[in-house]
């Protein structure tokens, strides 16, 4: 039971995929050196993949071509008018490095770009195999 009154409702897959599409912002969570990592990133999503854009050099890239990964996407709103409310998306599934060139083109035309610095020209395709969803609504009194 949640002490603030809010019941959490488990979501469809169209739902995850909706909400997700509703915020521009991620984590994902990999393995670095045998150790847990989590890494904020920007994200899109394209037919049903999340696709984010790194810098081909730096440590995630390494550690996420053809990994299996998490991916955690959220919106949360602790002090809405209607009380604490939410909800949080998660995948697992398996990454991968795109490497067609028409692929590229297309994904560049998205407009996906990263806050993170550094040169960010590769795209990381991560296909969800689990994908799960929670939303948090206050109960409003009758």
């Amino acid at each position: 039971m949640y002490s603030n009154g809010a019941a959490p409702r488990q979501l469809s897959r169209d739902e995850c995929l909706r909400l997700m599409a509703s915020v521009p912002v991620g984590r994902i969570i990999y393995t670095r050196q045998a150790l847990p990592a989590v890494d904020l990133v920007n994200f899109t999503l394209d037919r049903g993949d999340i696709i984010i854009r790194i810098d081909r050099s730096g440590t995630l890239a390494g550690a996420t071509r053809g990994a299996v990964v998490a991916f955690e996407a959220d919106s949360l709103d602790p002090a809405g008018q209607a009380g604490q409310a939410g909800w949080s998306v998660t995948v697992i599934g398996h990454s991968s490095e795109v490497t067609d060139a028409d692929e590229i083109s297309r994904l560049e035309r998205m407009g996906l770009s990263s806050w993170a610095p550094g040169q960010q020209q590769n795209f990381i395709r991560i296909s969800p195999g689990i994908l799960t969803g929670r939303q948090l609504c206050a109960l409003t009194a009758s």
